[in-house]
């Protein structure tokens, strides 16, 4: 029996109960494999449900604002995904018709969408015999093959590519790719795969070599870099903050945060905080008014909170800084929740509500 025949009885048997699964609307499949990005599936599935609901149709998602999309899916990071998904929904109704592109090098021409995207697309939508390539794809392959080449190098892309494309079954591409995903994500794992009930097994180069934990192999490691936030959070005596649209390049640009002064590299580890002259001027400064009429500021934590992203470390502090009054665009405290902003953010919301109210 050939590597892809494993893989589709396994499949047959195991596969999860999905919705987007009964479904070959381009548009569910576009958006449940945008949604599953640098996600895993327990974590998404509720997005993709409230985004079905809220747009049952690409229309429908090209006519939200970019605030509604961000708030929706706040909480499940890489908000460039939230953006490129708008303007694709945009793109597709607007300019053509509602109708999703229906081969692989034109879907790659959709804002967002990549090759792995691409290929889940036009394969379950269109039947086209492309591979899918991910993460999961790659364990799979590598593992199998004993393939040792790493996989986050261009020489490693392009023979992984070619070997998806060797191993696939065309006349079954639709169930295959989805096959090799889900037997990635449920069998061959990345930590503890069950291989005494792997199909695959007897033939598996890294089990019969123990090499199972070292592959697939990776070149090298992105560097994570250590940032200190301090978010000022003023707070006048009728109840009311200030908050701002993030519009910097990086994380979370085009949502709200409370105005934040970044220390210097390596203030946390060496225990130094910014004075709280400085922490009043850079509020000032957010503020637009030179003199505020301060009554108190209260440190919310007593320690910082490290907020961890995939290559970045936030050592967070909120300072609340009571105030006489706040300028024009200030936001009653009950409402803070309605913007969208960051998960960190959403849970210090939470937690101040419940201390003041």
């Amino acid at each position: 029996m050939e590597f892809s025949d494993h893989l589709l009885n396994w499949y047959a048997k195991n596969k999860r109960e999905l919705p987007w699964r009964s479904s070959r609307d381009p548009y569910r499949i576009w958006l449940s494999e945008i949604i599953l990005q640098q996600t895993r599936v327990a974590q998404g599935l509720p997005y993709y449900e409230r985004f079905v609901n809220a747009f049952p149709t690409v229309h429908d998602l090209a006519s939200a604002s970019e605030a509604e999309v961000l708030k929706l899916w706040q909480g499940l990071g890489y908000y460039s995904r939230a953006r490129n998904l708008l303007a694709t929904a945009r793109e597709v109704s607007r300019e053509r018709g509602g109708k999703f592109p229906g081969t692989y090098n034109d879907l790659l021409e959709l804002k967002g969408v990549g090759p792995y995207t691409a290929a889940a697309i036009a394969s379950i939508c269109f039947q086209e015999a492309v591979p899918v390539v991910d993460g999961n794809v790659f364990r799979v392959l590598s593992r199998y093959f004993g393939e040792v080449t790493p996989i986050d190098t261009s020489t490693g892309q392009r023979k992984f590519r070619e070997l998806a494309r060797e191993v696939m079954a065309p006349d079954a591409i639709r169930d295959y790719n989805q096959a090799i995903m889900e037997f990635g994500a449920m069998q061959c794992t990345p930590r503890n795969p069950d291989c005494d009930s792997c199909p695959l097994a007897d033939s598996c180069v890294a089990r019969g070599t123990q090499r199972v934990d070292s592959l697939p192999v990776k070149a090298g490691k992105t560097a994570v870099r250590k940032r200190n936030f301090h978010y000022l959070v003023p707070v006048d005596k009728a109840g009311n903050t200030w908050m701002e649209l993030r519009t910097t390049s990086g994380i979370w640009q085009g949502l709200y945060q409370f105005p934040l002064l970044e220390s210097p590299p390596g203030s946390v580890t060496r225990g130094e905080e910014p004075t709280q002259k400085s922490l009043l001027a850079a509020l000032s400064t957010a503020l637009g008014e030179k003199d505020l009429m301060v009554d108190r500021l209260v440190q919310f934590n007593q320690t910082p909170k490290v907020h961890k992203l995939s290559h970045q470390h936030l050592h967070t502090t909120f300072w609340i800084i009571y105030l006489d009054h706040l300028p024009a665009g200030r936001i009653p405290l009950a409402k803070m929740e309605e913007k969208p902003v960051p998960v960190l953010i959403a849970k210090f919301i939470e937690a101040f509500k419940n201390s003041y109210f």
